[in-house]
C-alpha cells in the first residue's frame, strides 16, 4: 500500500504560472536550510516555509515537501502548480446530480454563512501542523443549495490546476467539519496553500483536502480520486486508515 499527502497539480502552460523545474543542487541545499531551520526555531522555519511553498508547488517530483520545517505546512504538486485566480475569474462550478445546478463567485461564497474551525492538518506522510484556523462554506450548505436527487450518493471535486481529484461519499460531505475553505491561518487561503478556494476535510488525511477547488460533481457512487487511483484509500480517517496509528486531529 502507497501512502498519499496533500498533493496536487497544475494546467497548461498558457494557464499556468509554471517557472523552471526545481534542480538536485537547488533541493540538497534547501534540505540543509531545512535542518538549519528544524534547529533554528520557529521563525526561521517559517521564512523557510514561505520560501518553500511557491518551489513545492512547481516540484512534480515531490522532494521539496521532505524537507524539514517543523511545525508548518509542506506544498505539494502532482505537476507544477496552478494558474492564478481571484474574484474576478473564479468559478465553483456545482452538477452531477442535482435539480439546481449552479456556478458561484468568489463574492457568492464570502456571502454565505461562514463556519469557522480550529483543527490540526495531518498529511499521511507523517508531519502535522497544530491548530490551523480554518473558515469557510459547510460544503452540506452548497449540497442542499443545488437540490441533490435521491440517486446521489457520493461527491466528486475538481481542481483547477487540471489533474487532481477528489471523492467522498455524500454522508461525508455532509459532516460538519467539511468545508469549501476561503481562510486559513490568518487571512484568505493564498494561491500556494490552494486558493482562494479550497477543500477542507478536517478528521481526513491531507490528501483529501483539495487545493484550488473548482468542481463539485454530485455521483451516483465514489469516484476514487487521483491518489485513490494509485493506491491510496478513500476513506482516509486520520488514525484509523492507511496503515498509520496517529492521533485523531
Amino acid at each position: 500500500m502507497k501512502f498519499g499527502a496533500a498533493k496536487s497539480g497544475a494546467a497548461t502552460p498558457a494557464q499556468t504560472d509554471r517557472g523552471s523545474p526545481v534542480g538536485r543542487r537547488v533541493v540538497l541545499g534547501l534540505l540543509a536550510a531545512g535542518v538549519a531551520g528544524v534547529l533554528g526555531g520557529n521563525e526561521i522555519q517559517n521564512g523557510l516555509a514561505r520560501v518553500l511553498g511557491p518551489l513545492g508547488n512547481h516540484d512534480p517530483t515531490g522532494l521539496i515537501g521532505l524537507i524539514p520545517v517543523g511545525n508548518t505546512f509542506r506544498f505539494y504538486s502532482v505537476t507544477r502548480g496552478a494558474p492564478r485566480r481571484d474574484a474576478t475569474n473564479y468559478r465553483l462550478t456545482l452538477s452531477g446530480l442535482v435539480d439546481k445546478p449552479r456556478s458561484f463567485t468568489l463574492d457568492d461564497l464570502r456571502s454565505m454563512p461562514q463556519t469557522t474551525l480550529v483543527r490540526d492538518f495531518q498529511c499521511v506522510t507523517g508531519w502535522r501542523v497544530p491548530e490551523v484556523r480554518w473558515s469557510g462554506v459547510r460544503l452540506a450548505d452548497l449540497i442542499d443549495a443545488v437540490a441533490p436527487r435521491t440517486t446521489a450518493t457520493a461527491v466528486r471535486f475538481t481542481s483547477f490546476d487540471g489533474t487532481y481529484t477528489e471523492s467522498l461519499t455524500l454522508e461525508q460531505a455532509r459532516r460538519d467539519d467539511v468545508l469549501v475553505a476561503l481562510e486559513m491561518i490568518d487571512g484568505p487561503v493564498t494561491h500556494d496553500h490552494g486558493g482562494p478556494v479550497r477543500l477542507y476535510v478536517a478528521p481526513m488525511y491531507g490528501y483529501k483536502s483539495l487545493k484550488w477547488l473548482d468542481g463539485i460533481e454530485l455521483t451516483s457512487e465514489v469516484v476514487p480520486g487521483y491518489w485513490e487511483e494509485r493506491g491510496y484509500w478513500i476513506d482516509a480517517w486520520v488514525g484509523e486508515s492507511n496503515g498509520r496509528d496517529d492521533d485523531p486531529t
